[in-house]
């Protein structure tokens, strides 16, 4: 008989009248100790299914996240999933896909004879976010990829898969490092690293940069939630030096505006850029004023 686990199953039926309902429960899940999420449902609708990496905590997140958003009609849950990889099995049917000079690829279908201007990123299976397949991750593709990072320091925050950081480095940047609180994420990042045959190249590391300070970097590239590039804006800006370049991505339409508003006192817009309902900001560090 298969094991059992918790799980939470999350319900945001009003999202239409909270649409930062998500990203809010999104950042209170941050601390929480995250193994997987799967979004299901519908736009208007969406359900997700949420495991955390000590399953026994289950039941009090689920009693915390009720107290704190079922005013705003959230529905939490706490369900028996059968015990498998999640994360393989969500990823299982992926393929290829292409962002400007880049392809990135599941090892399961590495398409043969790329042209010689064409960076091949293989991500393997995992619970690190950025497969390349999600919008927010090909828009910060696309802005990279307007830079010049030769030579460059650059930081991805929320690293995840790695995808990101990976990139930097086929792009010439000459120091690049990953952070994220999660140390799952940083085991798939350290997984896609040695895949692209990039070890030694890359520093990760685990780090909240609502606590930790790393090295100032020429380019910082951020792909979390609206609700959290608002609360950690400061510390973020903090990470990139005067007139160096800040990425950001993983916000909507109606959280542009809170999301630039956050960085005004820190940054300038340079570029915004829209992949169906996601936003990505490229914005230039205001110099002298770390």
């Amino acid at each position: 008989m298969p094991r059992l686990v918790p799980a939470l199953e999350l319900f945001f039926p009003s999202v239409s009248t909270h649409p930062d309902l998500p990203d809010r429960v999104a950042v209170a899940l941050d601390d929480e100790g995250l193994a997987a999420v799967h979004e299901g449902g519908s736009d208007a609708e969406p359900v997700w299914r949420v495991f955390l990496t000590d399953p026994k905590r289950t039941a009090d997140v689920a009693a915390q996240l009720q107290e704190e958003f079922a005013a705003d009609g959230c529905r939490v849950a706490v369900v028996e999933i059968e015990d498998v990889d999640w994360a393989a099995r969500s990823q299982a049917n992926l393929t290829h896909v292409r962002v400007g000079r880049f392809v990135v690829a599941p090892p399961w279908d590495i398409p043969p004879g790329l042209p010689h201007d064409t960076q091949l990123i293989v991500i393997p299976p995992s619970m690190g976010f950025g497969t390349g397949h999600h919008e927010t991750t090909r828009l910060c593709l696309s802005l990279l990829q307007d830079l010049d990072l030769r030579g460059k320091r650059v930081v991805d925050v929320g690293t995840g898969s790695g995808v990101l950081a990976i990139a930097a480095v086929l792009l010439g940047a000459g120091s690049v490092e990953g952070i994220d609180y999660d140390e799952d994420a940083l085991t798939s990042a350290r997984q896609s690293v040695a895949v692209n045959g990039l070890n030694g190249r890359i520093r990760l590391r685990a780090a909240d940069i609502r606590s930790d300070r790393t090295a100032a970097a020429d380019v910082v590239t951020a792909n979390l939630t609206g609700a959290l590039l608002v609360a950690v804006a400061p510390a973020l800006a903090s990470l990139a030096d005067g007139g160096g370049s800040l990425i950001l991505s993983g916000f909507q339409p109606p959280e542009a505006a809170s999301v630039l508003d956050a960085f005004t006192p820190f940054a300038s817009v340079a570029s915004l850029i829209v992949d169906g309902d996601w936003h990505a900001a490229h914005l230039l560090r205001t110099p002298h004023r770390r």
